[in-house]
This record gives structure tokens, C-alpha cells and sequence, in this order.
């Protein structure tokens, strides 16, 4: 079974998980992701992979509040 407490590639090293650094900010699920996959970037497969994930995340962020704001 996978670790899902303190997995080494989110915490190794480090002084806070990026779920607490999430809560802390009150990030929603986008930006949430953002943080999650760069926190593990190169930590668990493939650095590339996981910043282009978050580079989605991002992008589908970005063109929630631009829809959002067009709205307004």
C-alpha cells in the first residue's frame, strides 16, 4: 500500500507538507495543485511531468478568474 502519511517526497527535507502550506493559505482545489506538484517535482517521477501538471492547474485557474471577471 502507498504511504499516504508523510510520504518521503512531500516531506523529506522539508519543514511543512504542502497540504498544511494549502489549508494555511486557503488555496482552492487549482491553486491547491499548483503547490502540490512543484512541492514534488523531481521527488517522484518525472520534475517535467509535474511542472507541466501544475502549469495546468495553473492555466485552468487563471481562465476560471478571467471568466469570472468577465462576468462582473
Amino acid at each position: 500500500m502507498a504511504e499516504i502519511k508523510n510520504p518521503a517526497h512531500y516531506v523529506a527535507g522539508r519543514k511543512y507538507e504542502p497540504w498544511d502550506v494549502i489549508a494555511d493559505w486557503d488555496l482552492d482545489f487549482d491553486l491547491g495543485n499548483v503547490i502540490k506538484y512543484i512541492a514534488r517535482a523531481g521527488r517522484k517521477g518525472s520534475e517535467m511531468d509535474d511542472l507541466g501538471k501544475a502549469q495546468e492547474y495553473l492555466s485552468h485557474a487563471i481562465e476560471v478568474r478571467r471568466a469570472r471577471d468577465a462576468e462582473n
